[in-house]
């Protein structure tokens, strides 16, 4: 079975299972104590920081470690509501975020705040103008997602954070960069942003460890009560083993991100048009993320797709993984103007740095052969 759903989840590292293994075995103090055992485990906290901080271009102390992109999202987002709400009650985001962006911006909307869901053009952009025309005077937060996790879609986050700061220097920018860390350079502090949210399993790093930059200056209103750690947003004992993976992950994923973009890219430009020639088949994607083609095949189910390129040995996905078993037509696509048709039938392919030319050459053969058994089962229907 060959695999291609690295958005959704990567296979960890070989250095990175070792090392998580090895600091289980050796370093289980509590970060905490004051004890030796304590004090190592710091060591290794502290130096885990320090490497995603240079991997980020950042500073140690705007590091904050958590469980993964969604509660790095939850974090940033509902914590600076709440912490600025005397300031306004006013959230900017667009309407084909990640649910952990999306379904938080609706929760603080139940609880009275106002939520502008920006629409996306055909291609699923926004732009500056558009961010800048829906700030309005009660506004704190700008939430924006760098590399849309479904169709791999790729916002102008300059062009955005300039003309946001520029403007409205008060209003907090944050980004979602899940799924663009790796891929495509990254430069947070060109960018302007305020927080930045990234999980260590879309990395080929471990479940379970995230993190989120927080500029310094910025205040949040923390989730969990309790104790002090993480300079008092993030209550609870640090995962270090994991963390320790993280920083690992992270710091390989930066020093490979332009050989890896390069490969993905050459895979992803002979799948897409590939699909291109197919004509039951509708591209979503363009060439803009290196690592995703997303693609509909209006009237069949997604499922019925996913299961045949199944048995034919390629594993795949519809929608987002947070998604894929909701029944409901795409949000995103929807968003961008596709049909219920051609939004209940999406199926996303993404690609890793393990992959190679013959994965590409077995996925090729196995998508021609799926959707000519599928036309063909069509066909005889009628």
């Amino acid at each position: 079975m060959r695999y291609f759903d690295y958005a959704a989840t990567t296979p960890p590292f070989e250095e990175v299972i070792t090392t998580i293994a090895e600091v289980m075995r050796r370093h289980y103090g509590n970060p905490s104590s004051m004890h030796r055992y304590g004090e190592d485990a710091d060591k290794l906290l502290k130096r885990s920081r320090e490497v995603c901080a240079m991997a980020l271009g950042v500073r140690p102390a705007e590091i904050v470690f958590t469980s993964g992109a969604t509660e790095s999202n939850n974090l940033a987002i509902k914590g600076a509501a709440i912490q600025y709400q005397a300031r306004g009650k006013h959230i900017v985001t667009v309407s084909t975020e990640h649910p952990s962006v999306y379904e938080a911006c609706k929760q603080l909307r139940d609880q009275g705040f106002e939520v502008t869901y920006l629409p996306v053009d055909a291609e699923g952009h926004v732009s500056a103008k558009q961010v800048c025309d829906a700030v309005r005077k009660d506004t704190i937060l700008v939430s924006i997602m760098h590399v849309n996790n479904e169709t791999g879609r790729v916002q102008p986050m300059q062009d955005i954070g300039v003309a946001l700061k520029k403007q409205f220097p008060r209003v907090l920018f944050h980004v979602d960069g899940v799924q663009g860390y790796g891929k495509l350079p990254v430069d947070i502090r060109g960018w302007q942003a305020d927080l930045y949210s990234l999980s260590a399993h879309k990395l080929r790093g471990p479940k379970g460890a995230g993190l989120l930059f927080v500029r310094e200056g910025v205040k949040l209103s923390p989730l969990l009560s309790g104790g002090s750690q993480e300079q008092g947003l993030r209550a609870g004992t640090e995962n270090v083993p994991l963390l320790v993976g993280m920083s690992k992950a992270i710091r390989l994923a930066d020093e490979r991100q332009a050989e890896t973009a390069r490969r993905m890219i050459e895979w992803r430009d002979r799948v897409v048009a590939e699909v291109e020639t197919i004509p039951q088949l509708r591209l979503n994607s363009g060439n803009e993320a290196p690592h995703i083609v997303h693609f509909s095949y209006p009237g069949m189910k997604a499922e019925v797709l996913l299961h045949t390129l199944e048995q034919l040995g390629v594993a795949v996905s519809t929608k987002s993984a947070c998604s894929s078993k909701l029944a409901e037509p795409s949000r995103v696509l929807l968003a961008m103007g596709c049909s219920e048709l051609e939004a209940s039938g999406g199926i996303r392919i993404s690609f890793g740095d393990e992959h190679t030319e013959q994965d590409i050459d077995e996925l090729i053969l196995a998508l021609r052969q799926a959707v000519a058994k599928l036309e063909s089962l069509e066909r005889w229907k009628h």
